[in-house]
């Protein structure tokens, strides 16, 4: 794990501006949380996952052209309870979501050579603690297993819109048109490298980009709950016995999980379906 400068780490890890930057742009990030080493066996894993998940019905879920999702299980990828683990990890929890903060999904994202550009959405509606009482209930925590670059298509996601209020749209998820120019006015396309560590509301309007490169972009997805949040209904994160035993303690308080004596294979339930339309 790489280290920083003792006043730049103070500062990522102060409540204030944690608060700050995922109630107003909706993202914040960490750079070289993790080193570039551990990040390549991250995409080593997350290689050998996609493949395995391509070969059977419903084990990865297409979100476009040349795109696709697969939920995994924490205990098959290695860098898991090292970014459980990880203090700006915690403080960032405890922050938004309060001291009994819950994971809820492991997944990745992995958008390949000729992914197109997707529409503009969230990735589930707003629950009322948001749409009504202005209050995030859950993160999504991204790390990149490669070196972003804007050939690869990388995220674009608009500032300040995890506020807006969706209802009547289609799943009340993806905005009309008409609002593609507030969406463009406020992007900022993020760039992140290998060992970085970022957390934004999956509520925040954003989209990935088409994927003009020879390389795929995968992309590890942690989401994050509030004791009231309802995510892990659309989850199944499994652990052995084996695992479990391994664990530290405060780790395993801040899961949401079902034991098994084997991994099954899991049921993919995090559709969306409207990003399977690009011209949307």
């Amino acid at each position: 794990m790489n280290s920083q400068p003792e006043d730049q780490a103070a500062h990522d890890s102060d409540v204030a501006q944690i608060m700050g930057g995922l109630y107003g742009d909706g993202i914040i990030g960490l750079k070289a949380a993790f080193s570039r080493e551990w990040a390549d066996q991250l995409r080593e894993d997350i290689e050998i996952l996609l493949e395995e998940a391509l070969a059977v019905p419903g084990g990865a879920l297409p979100r476009g052209p040349q795109r696709y999702y697969v939920e995994t299980h924490p205990e098959r990828v290695r860098g898991c309870l090292d970014i459980a683990t990880h203090p700006w990890f915690a403080t960032v929890c405890e922050a938004i979501l309060g001291p009994a903060y819950k994971i809820v999904e492991v997944g990745f994202d992995v958008p390949g050579p000729g992914a197109a550009d997707q529409p503009w959405h969230r990735d589930f509606p707003s629950p009322p603690a948001t749409l009504i009482g202005r209050r995030l209930n859950s993160l999504a925590f991204n790390v990149t297993a490669v070196d972003t670059t804007l050939e690869m298509g990388p995220l674009e996601i608009a500032l300040g819109t995890q506020w807006d209020d969706l209802t009547g749209c289609p799943s009340a998820m993806f905005p009309p048109k008409s609002l593609y120019p507030r969406y463009r006015e406020r992007m900022v396309r993020k760039l992140p490298q290998r060992g970085d560590l970022s957390a934004r509301s999956a509520l925040t309007i954003h989209r990935g980009t088409a994927n003009r490169s020879n390389r795929s972009r995968p992309v590890l997805v942690i989401g994050v709950d509030a004791p009231d949040g309802t995510n892990a209904n659309h989850h199944d994160l499994q652990i052995t016995h084996a695992y479990a035993a391994s664990l530290p303690p405060r780790v395993l308080d801040h899961m949401t999980y079902r034991v098994v004596d084997e991994l099954e294979q899991v049921v993919q339930a995090h559709t969306i379906a409207g990003l399977l339309e690009p011209d949307y």
